[in-house]
């Protein structure tokens, strides 16, 4: 019989269903079944369902502790507001990145990018290296807004030549190196700088041309706000439901001993 059961494939969704309701039921119900013809019933089911609580507390704990187990939404880059794709490096400011307007009257393109780097330097922005980890995360999610939300350009169309950061900063903190009760957060902001590649021919037979920057053609700023997701909020919702379910458990189970000890302490005062 239970092979015809798990034998269903046209539906694996009940496939799934049944084998879970089937781990579960061997699982609790072993368990419950020895400590029942030990301790009895209803004893039995009180010392089960305060071990299944506790030891999914714990879990729960060691899951939020490390960031694994099931995890809740991971941190992202957003689009930023009120302006996300900054076509012209002078209108930096409509998009609250820069303090003020940035005069690039009579520059070349090239030129044109090198002193806006310098202003966004000036202004607090931290240019990021090309082995820094959070560089590659925000050229991934410049290209998502590039080539799919806005599609300004195809992919091989450009290259992304700088990143910029700044913000994040973590608080309260005692001094300046003890963060361990530093639970918020400034928001953080990131800027993708694009540049434009000259479009090359391709020939059958060779090897494809080496990507050129287009000099004739202003950069690109994407703008992006972090997103710190809610990684560690499913583990912690586990725990804390688990928590108040093992502390109760625990108290009925105290509170059943006390008033059997009352009980036996009454009957001997008697005989």
């Amino acid at each position: 019989m239970l092979s015809a059961i798990l034998s269903l494939t046209w539906m694996p969704e009940i496939r799934g269903y049944i084998i879970v309701v089937i781990s579960v039921t061997v699982l609790m119900g072993s368990t419950y079944l020895i400590l029942g013809t030990n301790v009895g019933a209803r004893l039995g089911f009180l010392i089960a369902v305060t071990a299944l609580a506790g030891w999914m507390m714990s879990m729960a704990i060691i899951w939020a502790v490390y960031g694994i187990g099931l995890k809740g939404k991971e941190p992202t880059w957003h689009p930023g507001e009120p302006i996300t794709i900054v076509r012209d490096g002078a209108l930096l400011d409509r998009a609250e990145v820069v303090e003020a307007p940035i005069n690039l009257d009579g520059l070349t393109p090239v030129a044109a990018a090198e002193k806006v780097s310098k202003e966004l330097v000036a202004n607090g922005w931290k240019v990021l290296g090309e082995s820094d980890p959070r560089r590659g995360q925000a050229v991934a999610s410049a290209d998502e807004i590039i080539q799919i939300e806005a599609k300004e350009f195809a992919a091989g169309e450009y290259v992304a030549v700088a990143v910029y950061d700044k913000g994040g900063e973590r608080y309260p903190k005692i001094g300046e190196s003890i963060d361990f009760i530093a639970f918020k957060h400034k928001p953080r902001y990131a800027i993708v700088e694009i540049a434009p590649l000259i479009e090359q021919r391709a020939e059958p037979g060779r090897a494809p041309a080496r990507a050129t920057i287009d000099t004739a053609q202003p950069h690109r700023y994407v703008v992006m706000i972090r997103d710190l997701g809610a990684k560690r909020r499913p583990a912690f919702l586990i725990g804390f439901g688990s928590g108040i379910i093992f502390f109760m458990m625990a108290w009925l189970l105290h509170r059943r001993e006390a008033l059997l000890n009352k009980n036996l302490a009454l009957k001997s005062s008697v005989a």
